[in-house]
């Protein structure tokens, strides 16, 4: 099934954005200061209902890691058992746990971390932008974010299908391409989380059914850019409501980046767009400062490596009894705000 295009009455300003000229509006220019968060983050787990004369259990668990957006600090774990933290695929941190003949009961493991998380902008998309883009540490995974993922082929109709938006919006730059496949996902992707098939981030799935959650959306988007040779990487973590204050969240969210020579890496989050259509020019190009970061890739394997298959995205606990996946496996996240920010 084809991609959906958009209306024509939207053409013409599509076609001046990607020509450049129409300068964003609702940046934040580079100059202002960045906003940013504080706050503690509560991830429980608790295994149960072992099956009787298991003889080994693997938990694996992922730890948020400090990078240019966010830092991470007071890491403490509290766990019945001896665990390890090492580093996974794409430098994923990741937390071990093996039990000998685990007893049916089963048992918690807390992980608590206060976070500082800032607002992420690329300068070179701001109203004024500086000549040269800022110099940033090479992505060693660089190759991989132009592979597939497994539920992210780029197969010739993929391909197809992305050569249509941007010819649609006569992009020719990376940059240009890459607005036009986010206008077209943002304008085309209803978030619904309805049904079956969606937060797997199965590409053909968003393309027919044009709907989904965060998964679904940048499963399009990174698969789009991939197709036409722009590096493109997918990050999960959890979001935090903005408004500052105590709470439990309930679920994941991801996002994406995209990276061309003359801009480096610039952050997008096309499922907030679509949620919010006053904030569609701030996400191409920004993330805001209400999320956290776990990890990055899809397709993942751990370390140490899982018997299973590979995990599509890492951000729930994952538990293997004698080397098979096992379920029973619950899960808590809390947050509390330590300061007020910057707003």
């Amino acid at each position: 099934m084809p991609p959906v295009l958009f209306p024509a009455l939207t053409w013409p300003l599509l076609l001046a954005f990607a020509a450049g000229s129409l300068a964003p509006t609702g940046k934040i220019p580079t100059a202002a200061p960045l906003r940013s968060r504080t706050f503690s983050f509560d991830y429980t787990t608790r295994v149960h209902d072992l099956p009787a004369g298991a003889r080994q259990l693997d938990l694996w668990l992922p730890v948020p890691h400090t990078d240019k957006s966010q830092d991470i600090a007071n890491l403490k774990i509290t766990s019945p058992y001896p665990y390890e933290i090492l580093t996974g695929q794409y430098g994923n941190k990741v937390l071990h746990l093996q039990v000998k003949d685990p007893q049916p009961a089963g048992f918690a493991v807390t992980m608590a971390v206060q976070a500082e998380r800032r607002e992420h902008i690329n300068p070179m998309l701001s109203p004024e932008p500086p000549k040269k883009a800022p110099k940033e540490a090479a992505d060693p995974n660089m190759t991989r974010w132009l592979e597939a993922d497994k539920l992210v082929p780029l197969d010739p109709k993929i391909r197809l299908w992305a050569l249509e938006v941007v010819a649609k919006a006569n992009a020719r730059t990376d940059l240009e391409k890459a607005q036009a496949i986010y206008n077209h996902v943002v304008s085309t992707v209803t978030y619904d989380k309805t049904g079956q098939g969606w937060g797997r981030g199965d590409i053909y799935y968003a393309c027919d059914a044009r709907r989904g959650n965060c998964t679904d959306f940048h499963a399009v988007f990174i698969g789009y850019c991939r197709a036409l040779g722009i590096p493109a990487r997918f990050s999960i973590g959890f979001p935090l409501p903005p408004e500052r204050g105590t709470g439990e969240v309930k679920g994941y969210h991801c996002w994406a980046e995209f990276f061309t020579k003359e801009t480096g890496w610039v952050p997008v989050d096309a499922s907030e767009a679509a949620k919010n259509p006053a904030r569609r020019n701030y996400f191409f190009g920004a993330h805001d400062e209400n999320r956290l970061e776990f990890s990055r890739g899809r397709d993942l394997t751990l370390n140490p490596k899982q018997q299973g298959s590979p995990l599509n995205y890492f951000i729930y606990p994952y538990a293997e009894v004698d080397g098979q996946p096992f379920a029973a496996v619950d899960k808590q996240f809390l947050y509390r705000d330590l300061t007020a920010g910057k707003k």
